[in-house]
């Protein structure tokens, strides 16, 4: 498979940023610009990628009902479900999905839904169907999410209020805002955005016990996330949940899904069992 179109930009970027960091006149800190225009980087080659993950992925044909299958529990790695952000699709995971396959993933599914979705918790009901199809076929009776943005809170929605907890044993959010983001107010018009504003039905919907869930949650967050707002709002604080939470150092919200250190991070998650140990740090 070909390389994203964007990381032929990595020398002029560079470049730019060390021109950047020797300019006195700056009213942006320095990290916090290096972080945007990283960011920009990203959303130029995201932008060529775009269309190509507009068309759901292809699945597998499924196997006929009378045919026997070997139980997978405990002799491979589960399902990996992949669900993107707001307004995006399937293509922000080329790159953490070519990672999870080359270190051994087997079962890689990335989910659009679809652009016109309205509704945080009609997503996750849908979420929860795809989910029953892909244990189905795979003969797993559990899978592993990671979710961007939005598509966390979606995830999460479905193993707090729907009981997704039988069905989801990790559950990784990049740049999700279990809070609530105050950030980008004219967005309001869309009901999805209003869903994801601090104090929102759904959010406090998020708040209520969830005694006994089964799931892990890992939270990465980063400190130059212009999208949430404010930046802690990523972290998940429930007294219910067996959640870390992972601060990620100078990285903005796009570069969360394809950012190396982020991706070696996620297959560590996705790899044990999750005690919690208070934050990490990804420099």
């Amino acid at each position: 498979m070909p390389r994203p179109p964007f990381f032929p930009l990595t020398p002029v970027l560079t470049g730019l940023l060390r021109h950047l960091g020797r300019v006195p006149l700056l009213r942006f800190p320095v990290p916090l610009l290096r972080a945007s225009v990283l960011d920009l980087a990203i959303l130029t080659g995201h932008l060529a990628l775009y269309p190509a993950g507009i068309i759901q992925e292809r699945r597998a044909t499924p196997l006929p009902p009378e045919t026997r299958r070997l139980p997978a529990e405990g002799r491979a790695r589960p399902p990996v479900v992949l669900i993107h952000g707001f307004v995006d699709n399937r293509s922000v995971f080329v790159l953490l999905r070519r990672s999870l396959a080359r270190h051994g993933w087997p079962y890689l599914i990335s989910l659009n839904y679809s652009p016109l979705t309205c509704d945080i918790r009609s997503a996750a009901e849908l979420l929860g169907r795809e989910i029953e199809e892909i244990c189905a076929r795979t003969g797993h009776g559990r899978v592993d999410v990671v979710g961007h943005s939005l598509g966390g809170l979606i995830a999460r929605y479905y193993v707090q209020r729907l009981s997704g907890d039988s069905r989801i044993r990790t559950l990784v959010t990049l740049g999700t805002p279990h809070e609530g983001t105050a950030a980008v107010p004219l967005a309001n018009a869309h009901p999805v955005v209003r869903q994801m504003r601090p104090g929102s039905p759904v959010i406090e919907e998020l708040r209520l016990p969830a005694p006994g869930c089964r799931t892990h949650f890992v939270s990465f967050w980063s400190d130059h996330d212009q999208l949430m707002a404010p930046v802690g709002t990523a972290r998940i604080a429930h007294p219910d949940l067996l959640a870390r939470n992972v601060r990620v150092s100078g990285l903005g919200h796009l570069a969360l899904p394809v950012h190396p250190a982020v991706a070696t991070r996620i297959r560590q998650a996705l790899e044990a069992d999750l005690v919690p140990d208070g934050s990490a740090v990804v420099a």
